[in-house]
């Protein structure tokens, strides 16, 4: 590289191998000039011809100086268009950048809009386990107090009585049934269903043999088995007989009570394993209910009260007949006379579209009519009368 100035040139380039090369040639023929005003003095007969070549070299060492001007002037040309291209190049290159940082900036702030959604996500999905979690530990405790509520023969006896009253006040009307009803021997029964003579009021006592049955369930041995199957026999048994004897009372309610269970796998595991003390029931004329069979018997008791309600009303809903049937009979003759006139006018109209067909047909003859000229009339003669004499 040589540097002229502000200017470097390249010596791989051929212009500057060019010009470098003209700079010899015109130092080369300095020095022949120099050599030859020395030897002019020992060759004064070649002075003129030397000086004839001399001018001749003057004026190629001007076309070389004009050269060599164009070289410089075609050599600050390529420089300029060199730096205009790096100019260039460089702006391409900061664009480029610029485009490459937004989008890496839009690429960031895209992840970090999908991290933060991510994350929020997370901290819902965090939120529902904890809230989940929350759930769990309340129904835990809900668990708990059922079972500090079923471990107490009163809290026990409640239960059953709510879920009767449940039971009982979505499938019967609220005049058909009366809960904790005293009878006339002073015994209260959790619910008195008020049936029609025959059967009568019918009571139903919710009993829950719990002890017996979990006794039932724990146990591992024979003689575990035998003994919590005889006591809740014997619990059974006496809830059977506590209903039969307290809430039959004849001329006041039903040859029948109901025993309620307020579990379906009490219920069950008595019809499975115990069928006597089902027979027992029958016989004491006291039928053991669970929560369906219970909801399904009082949709029956429903249909009993529906219907002696209809028998009641017999009277007044013949009473209503009658007086319907007037009014259809009315209905009737009001149709008729309806009938009637929408005849009579049918007819009107009829005679209506006659009558104008009619002056329509008339009124085209009219419009169709040729009219002919018709020759003026002679004059007519004209008589004279005679004169009175």
């Amino acid at each position: 590289m040589i540097q002229i100035g502000d200017t470097q040139f390249s010596l791989s380039d051929p212009l500057v191998l060019a010009a470098l090369f003209g700079a010899a040639i015109v130092l080369l023929i300095l020095i022949l000039l120099i050599m030859a005003v020395r030897s002019s003095a020992r060759s004064a007969n070649l002075a003129e011809p030397l000086a004839q070549q001399v001018g001749q070299l003057g004026l190629r060492v001007q076309g070389l100086s004009d050269g060599q001007h164009q070289l410089a002037g075609g050599l600050n040309h390529v420089s300029e268009a060199q730096a205009a291209a790096q100019s260039h190049l460089l702006q391409l290159m900061e664009k480029r950048l610029s485009q490459v940082s937004e989008q890496m900036s839009e690429n960031l702030q895209g992840s970090a809009r999908r991290t933060a959604q991510s994350l929020g996500d997370l901290q819902q999905r965090l939120q529902a386990i904890d809230k989940a979690q929350d759930n769990i530990t309340k129904l835990s405790g809900d668990v708990l107090s059922l079972q500090d509520i079923l471990s107490n023969k009163q809290t026990r006896g409640a239960f059953g009585e709510i879920q009767l009253t449940d039971i009982v006040t979505k499938a019967l009307p609220s005049d058909s049934y009366s809960l904790q009803h005293t009878l006339s021997n002073g015994r209260r029964a959790d619910c008195l269903i008020h049936l029609p003579n025959p059967p009568g009021p019918i009571c139903i006592d919710s009993k829950f043999p719990l002890e017996a049955y979990e006794a039932l369930r724990r146990a591992k041995t024979d003689w575990e088995l035998n003994e919590a199957a005889k006591f809740l026999r014997v619990s059974v048994k006496k809830h059977i007989r506590d209903i039969s004897e307290k809430y039959i009372l004849d001329g006041e309610t039903a040859d029948g009570a109901l025993m309620f269970l307020p579990s379906e796998a009490v219920y069950a595991e008595l019809h499975a394993n115990f069928p006597e003390l089902v027979r027992d029931g029958f016989a004491a004329r006291v039928w053991i209910v669970s929560p369906t069979t219970c909801m399904a018997t009082l949709n029956t008791m429903r249909a009993i009260l529906k219907d002696a309600r209809m028998r009641e009303q017999a009277g007044a809903i013949r009473r209503e007949l009658g007086l319907l049937f007037g009014d259809v009979e009315r209905l009737g003759t009001r149709v008729e006379n309806l009938d009637r006139h929408f005849n009579q006018a049918a007819k009107d109209i009829s005679d209506i579209k006659i009558s104008a067909d009619k002056a329509g047909r008339r009124a085209r003859r009219l419009d169709n009519f040729d009219f002919e000229e018709l020759a003026p009339e002679a004059e007519p003669a004209i008589v004279a009368l005679p004169k009175d004499s």
